[in-house]
């Protein structure tokens, strides 16, 4: 048994295919001064081959994967015509006197060398994509064909030192079941795919480990604990495959509900939406029954590229997305960057606390170029569905008005311009901050919806970076301080007469659903794994009685005696029509 790092969940039983790794040395043999204009033309030539070959796997990948999930290979096309990448192989070329291949290998290594360093894990991981994007120069200028495939007769788990993009792309993902590899990442290109197409995925493997593994070996791929088995036994492969038609039983349970209404059996309506962070991710919401999306986080637009997308981009992916949902609602959030969501190629001061610092609604509205472009492309993109858009790390009432008046702008600027849109977008505040949850009733008078945000409002109300591992332990979407923050909002978005929904981590939670029974939420929005889970508990939960509970919850002394509780009224719901809490009206 091999012990790996889980990148994307799932269980994988059967036969290995080892991808062989190429890997190229230069011979350190300075060319003539009189070879460097051949050199130089050498490099333009790559180049092109190199982009031809990207533009036709990015129109590849967006048949299978979607065109928004296809600008992965966007990021790929940056790099390779970034100005820095290729003055550096230039100056290689002409001052080190080096062949173009020598020179691309040197930039290369520099490069990846460069990400390497740096202190954040999602930046680091984009050493990965300089490799792929350096690979594939490489063997356009030494004219080497890609390694060998996996055959195209039978399933296969590949194996191998990495995976790129570049080499996921010319994969028959129909038949590959699984993925082992040593170098790797959770926020990798393939990791991301392989979550897309639910594809066990496990990384960081020792390269000794790799090493003893053959084509045509047994292997089982835990993609939940990240855990790999070579060469297993009769009784391992049984243990797994009965695991794995357990998991596949309770999903088929779980999928029943998919398509029935999410209303609790006395007959309340809870709307049942999806958080998403990527056009893929779209199609499992919808097969596992959302009723809309509520909350797009925009930043994949802007992540994996050097430079900032345009309005017509935005427009573009904005309506795809639009149009795939068919009327259903569409929340929007503008560009929430800053803290731990940094742009490589958009560098922010340094902070001692950037949770606290200069990010989300704050740089908007001092870069009033960049959110008009996306308050511009989200009204043209509105045409074509029910898009909403929601202010993020709002703190006070002149956030919110000045945000407004920028979209009053675009409005009058896309009529003067005779542009296609649709100017009737509602316009809603995310409550994270303590601040604006205090102040609710004065926000809702500024907006058309509220939409909870609890991941952040937990951390800044109890004072606690659930990332810091020494305190994280105080991080508790339950305390009673939160609970009350959360009546706070709910009455002030009632006080308006506008609707209010949830969107943390605690929407996902079907422990929580009384809480919002009692306090009037109208919308739940979560990770796409949360959706069945929290529905089927739902539509067998009532709503009756969880005012009273809530009203001991806002009672309770700790977080420890709200969970008590919350327990206690679940195990109600299983063993009557109400229990304790529905007979107590």
């Amino acid at each position: 048994m091999m012990k790996g790092i889980a990148a994307s969940p799932g269980i994988a039983i059967g036969k290995a295919f080892v991808l062989p790794h190429w890997e190229w040395e230069p011979a350190d043999v300075p060319i003539d001064v009189a070879d460097l204009a051949y050199e130089l033309e050498r490099l333009s030539e790559g180049v092109k081959t190199a982009r031809r070959e990207l533009e036709n796997i990015r129109r590849e990948m967006a048949e299978v994967l979607g065109e928004a999930e296809s600008t992965i290979f966007d990021a790929h096309l940056a790099i390779l015509e970034d100005p820095v990448f290729l003055n550096e192989i230039q100056e290689l070329i002409c001052r080190g006197a080096k062949k173009a291949e020598a020179a691309v290998k040197e930039a290369v290594d520099k490069f990846v060398a460069m990400f390497d360093l740096l202190d954040d894990e999602y930046m680091k991981e984009r050493a990965l994509d300089v490799k792929d994007v350096g690979t594939r120069l490489l063997r356009s200028l030494l004219g080497v064909r890609d390694e060998a495939l996996p055959p195209k007769d039978r399933p296969y788990i590949l194996v191998g030192r990495e995976l790129t993009p570049s080499q996921l792309a010319h994969l028959d993902t129909g038949r590959l079941l699984g993925i082992v590899t040593q170098l790797g990442g959770v926020h990798s290109h393939v990791a991301i795919v392989a979550r897309a197409l639910n594809i066990p995925y496990v990384f960081g493997l020792e390269s000794d480990q790799l090493e003893s593994v053959e084509t045509g070996d047994w292997i089982v791929v835990d993609g939940d604990e990240g855990v790999v088995v070579v060469r297993p036994d009769a009784d391992v492969i049984e243990r797994y495959r009965q695991r794995k038609m357990s998991k596949e039983d309770h999903f088929r349970k779980l999928m029943s509900v998919a398509r029935l209404p999410s209303v609790t059996r006395d007959g309340h309506a809870v709307r049942i939406e999806a958080n998403i962070s990527s056009f893929r991710e779209l199609d499992d919401a919808l097969r596992f029954g959302a009723s809309g999306v509520g909350l797009l986080r925009s930043e994949f637009l802007y992540m994996n590229r050097s430079y900032f997308p345009d309005e017509e981009e935005q427009t573009r992916v904005y309506r795809l997305i639009a149009e795939k949902l068919a009327g259903r609602p569409l929340v929007i959030r503008t560009l929430d960057i800053g803290g731990d969501k940094q742009l490589d190629y958009f560098p922010l001061p340094k902070e001692e606390n950037p949770s606290l610092g200069y990010r989300a609604i704050r740089i908007m509205l001092d870069r009033t170029d960049l959110f008009k472009t996306q308050l511009r492309a989200i009204l043209r993109a509105n045409a074509y569905g029910d898009i909403r858009i929601l202010y993020p790390m709002v703190a006070t009432v002149d956030d919110v008005r000045r945000a407004n008046r920028l979209l009053d702008e675009c409005r009058l600027e896309l009529e003067r311009e005779g542009e296609e849109f649709d100017p009737d977008v509602r316009v809603g505040v995310m409550i994270e901050l303590p601040a604006a949850a205090v102040i609710a009733d004065l926000l809702a008078k500024e907006v058309d919806f509220f939409s909870i945000g609890t991941n952040d409002l937990v951390q800044y109300v109890l004072a606690v970076d659930r990332m810091n591992e020494q305190i994280a332990h105080l991080y508790d979407p339950y305390h009673p301080a939160v609970l009350r923050l959360l009546k706070l909002t709910a009455d002030g978005a009632k006080k308006a007469g506008i609707p209010v929904s949830v969107c943390g981590e605690m929407a996902g939670d079907p422990l929580a659903l009384p809480i919002w029974y009692a306090i009037g939420i109208e919308g739940l929005s979560m990770s796409v794994r949360s959706l069945l889970p929290v529905k089927h508990r739902l539509r067998e939960s009532r709503r009756e009685g969880a005012e009273l509970l809530f009203e001991k919850l806002c009672a309770a002394v700790s977080s420890e005696q709200v969970r008590s509780l919350l327990l206690e009224w679940a195990w109600s719901q299983q063993v009557g029509e109400g229990g304790a809490y529905g007979a107590a009206r």
